[in-house]
Order: structure tokens, then C-alpha cells, then sequence
């Protein structure tokens, strides 16, 4: 048993040619608790079923301690917490306590919406889908597989894509609408044929031809089970045989064809009562009965109906089971969903005081700013005004010294004219003793 619940996310039970003793012994010389995570994840997914839950508990409580301490990396603690929590939810899940599967499954996917763990968030919607879907709650199945589909899409996560796909084909299938489940049986055949898929191959063609065979093509429907059949022959898919021969020998008793009808139900009731899943030997039963009636043969007919009637009494036990846990499940979803909503509400209120704060900041912000830019602009205009006032000046001053040079040119000039046209003393004297004499 392994810890993933579905097996499209099953792990390879091994890790690049480590064997488990090496990671025990790891684990016991690792020096940090990120170190002993890590390696705890990894052992859950390889160790045996006896060990793993012992790893998974260790894991918890080391990621736990850690962020009660509030030790750094906390989205990495919480990341690992979660793994724990899905890990506790499949194996409540294998005990049959699908109220404890499902409240794990939840605690996890809420840790991968708080730190946003995309790839996480996908397997868990994944993982809480198929609960849904095999408890017959249709809505609640669809909702969590696109959920996982809308990620998985972003991702680019292509195999895990593909499986979504054809769980919501099986889910309109359950549901009765064969063209919305035939829509997308072909979207996840043609994306598990490119990753080469072989397993996921023949589930997808063994479903389109289930859902042609309930439109009545029975050519069609043949068709598609025949190439189920081969592929699930070639990988030694012993349930998926049981399947696929008790699906032809149905549609070939339909067409007439009873030795070939026959012989396709003997092998598929031998394969599934090797198995021992009642719900096959309850079809092939089915199957076997329908063919000895028609050839009269009603001691075996009648020991057939004996066999499909224990085989669905079994079943109905586990349908009466399955009701009241849904009944359950949804006491315990909508009990989450309040709490959620209330979380929500919290976390609405918390949000919408920081954006009133932040818009006070930005406010305030924008005030401070605006002021500052008006001050920016008087002390910029008084600083033109005092360059205008200094330009003023300083020309005012260039026209005084320009006048004072001009009164004083013109002192001089009258001045110099003043000594060049008045005679002197000495002169004069000089000149009226000339004239003196001469007379």
C-alpha cells in the first residue's frame, strides 16, 4: 500500500538507486531539520506499509515543532505539513474512515491555499474529487476536479491533466450525459496517447467504448473494448482483462454470437473471482446467466443469479455504508465551509482595514507631495523674482555709472575748453607791459 491515495500520483519505489536503509541511516546523521523533512517525505513514499505511517507521524511532528518555534523556512514546514496531513487522510481513507480521510485531505489543501503550493493544491482537489465521485456526490466531485484541472492546466502538468479529464468524463458518464462524457474521454485519450500512457490508454478507450455501448453502437462499442483488451493483455492488467472480456462477451451475446459470448465470460469470471472483486464477479455472473438462459441451460443459469445476488447484496452493504458516510460528509462540509466562511470573513476584514490604511497613506501621500510641490514653486518664484530684481539692479547700476561717466566726461571736456580759451595772469601782465612800453 502506498500513501498516495490515487495512483496516478504514486511515486516509483525507488530513488536513483538508494534503497531504504540508506535513507534511514540519513535520516538518523542529518544535521537540520530541513534535511530530516525531506528525507522523511521521501521515506513515506518508499518505505513499506508498516513503516511509512511511522515515518509520516515523525514528519508531522518535526514540521510542527518547527513552526511552533517559528523557525525559517515556514512555508517549507508548512508545505511538509500538509504532505503529512494528506498522508494521515489516505490511510483513514484505507481503514474505511472517510470522515477522518476527508477532514486530512481538507486541513492539507487549506496549509497549500494559505503558502499558494500550486502543485499541491492540484493533487488535493484531485484527491478530494474522486472521494466525492465514489460517494455519488456528482456536484461536489465535478467542482474539485476542475479545480485540479485549472491548475494542473497552468502548470503544464499534462499526465495529471489527462486523468482530470477523463474523472469528469466518468462523472457526466455516471450522471447520464454520454456526449459530455464521450467529449471528454477524447480529450484525455489524446493527451495520455502523447505522454504514452499505457495503463491511462486502455482505461480511456475502455470508456469510450462503455459509453458508445450505452448509445447503442455496439460496433463501435467492440471496437474501442478490443483495443482496450489488447493493451491491458500486453501490461498484464489482470483486473482490467476481467473488464474488457466481460464487456465483449456482453455485446457479443447481443449480436448472436453465443459460442464467442461464452467463451469471453468463462475467462472473465475466472480472472475475477482470482481477483475477488464483487462487483466484477457480480457482472460476469450477470453476463453467464443471460447466456445459459438463452441456451436453456437453467441449472447453470440459476446458479449464476445465486452468485450475482450474494455478489450485490455485498455491494448493497457497502452503498448502505456509503450513504450514511455521505450523509456524514456533507454534515462535516458544510461544518468547514462555515468555518471558511468565517476564516474568510476575518481575513476580508483584516484586508480591507490594511487597503482603508493604505489609502490614508496614499492620501496623506499625495497631500504631502502637493505641498511640497507648492512650496517647490514659491521658493522657485521668489528666486526668479529676486533674479529679475538683481537683473534690474545691476542694470539700474550699469545706467548710473553710465550717467556719472558721462557728467564727469563732460566736467572734463568743459573744463579742458575753460583752460584752452582763458588767458593767465602772467600772460596778461606780460602783454600790457608790452603794450606799455610801445606807447
Amino acid at each position: 500500500m502506498k500513501k498516495i491515495i490515487f495512483i496516478l500520483f504514486i511515486f516509483p519505489c525507488f530513488l536513483f538507486g538508494q534503497n531504504i536503509d540508506s535513507l534511514k541511516l540519513a535520516l538518523k546523521n542529518a544535521k537540520h531539520d530541513t534535511t530530516r523533512c525531506n528525507i522523511l517525505s521521501i521515506l513515506t513514499e518508499t518505505a513499506s506499509d508498516e513503516e511509512w505511517p511511522v515515518f509520516n507521524e515523525q514528519l508531522k511532528i518535526l514540521a510542527e515543532k518547527n513552526l511552533a518555534n517559528n523557525n525559517s523556512p515556514k512555508n517549507f514546514y508548512l508545505k511538509h505539513l500538509a504532505t503529512a496531513f494528506n498522508n494521515i487522510g489516505y490511510l483513514a481513507k484505507f481503514k474505511g474512515d472517510i470522515i477522518k480521510s476527508l477532514n486530512y485531505l481538507h486541513k492539507g489543501l487549506k496549509i497549500q491555499e494559505e503558502i499558494n503550493d500550486k502543485k499541491g493544491k492540484a493533487d488535493s482537489y484531485y484527491n478530494i474529487g474522486l472521494m466525492y465521485r465514489d460517494q455519488g456526490d456528482h456536484l461536489k466531485a465535478l467542482e474539485y476536479n476542475y479545480k485540479s484541472f485549472r491548475i494542473q492546466e497552468e502548470l503544464g502538468d499534462t499526465i495529471r491533466m489527462a486523468y482530470s479529464l477523463n474523472n469528469i468524463g466518468t462523472i457526466y458518464d455516471n450522471q447520464g450525459e454520454a456526449d459530455k462524457a464521450l467529449k471528454y474521454y477524447l480529450m484525455s485519450l489524446k493527451m495520455m496517447e502523447q505522454i504514452g500512457d499505457k495503463q491511462g490508454i486502455a482505461t480511456g478507450i475502455n470508456n469510450i467504448g462503455f459509453t458508445y455501448d450505452k448509445k447503442g453502437n455496439i460496433e463501435k462499442a467492440l471496437e474501442y473494448y478490443f483495443k482496450a483488451l489488447k493493451i491491458r493483455e500486453e501490461n498484464n492488467d489482470k483486473l482490467g482483462i476481467a473488464i474488457s472480456l466481460n464487456n465483449i462477451a456482453r455485446l457479443k451475446f447481443k449480436k448472436g454470437q453465443i459460442a464467442e459470448a461464452i467463451l469471453f465470460a468463462d475467462k472473465g469470471m475466472k480472472m475475477s473471482m482470482e481477483l475477488g472483486y464483487p462487483e466484477n464477479i457480480k457482472n460476469s455472473a450477470n453476463t453467464l446467466k443471460t447466456i445459459f438462459q438463452k441456451q436453456n441451460k437453467y441449472k447453470e443459469a440459476f446458479e449464476m443469479y445465486e452468485l450475482e445476488v450474494k455478489m450485490r447484496d455485498s455491494i448493497n452493504n457497502e452503498e448502505t455504508q456509503k450513504a450514511a458516510v455521505k450523509k456524514q460528509m456533507q454534515y462535516q462540509y458544510e461544518s468547514q465551509a462555515r468555518e471558511l466562511k468565517n476564516e474568510q470573513d476575518k481575513k476580508d476584514i483584516i484586508a480591507k482595514a490594511e487597503l482603508q490604511q493604505r489609502e490614508k497613506e496614499r492620501n496623506y501621500f499625495i497631500v504631502g507631495f502637493a505641498l511640497v510641490i507648492v512650496l517647490a514653486g514659491f521658493i522657485f518664484r521668489s528666486y526668479r523674482q529676486k533674479q529679475k530684481a538683481n537683473i534690474l539692479i545691476a542694470q539700474q547700476k550699469h545706467e548710473v555709472e553710465e550717467s556719472r561717466k558721462e557728467i564727469l566726461d563732460s566736467i572734463h571736456y568743459a573744463k579742458r575748453i575753460q583752460k584752452a580759451h582763458l588767458p593767465t595772469l602772467n600772460y596778461i601782465e606780460k602783454n600790457l607791459n608790452r603794450l606799455q612800453n610801445r606807447g
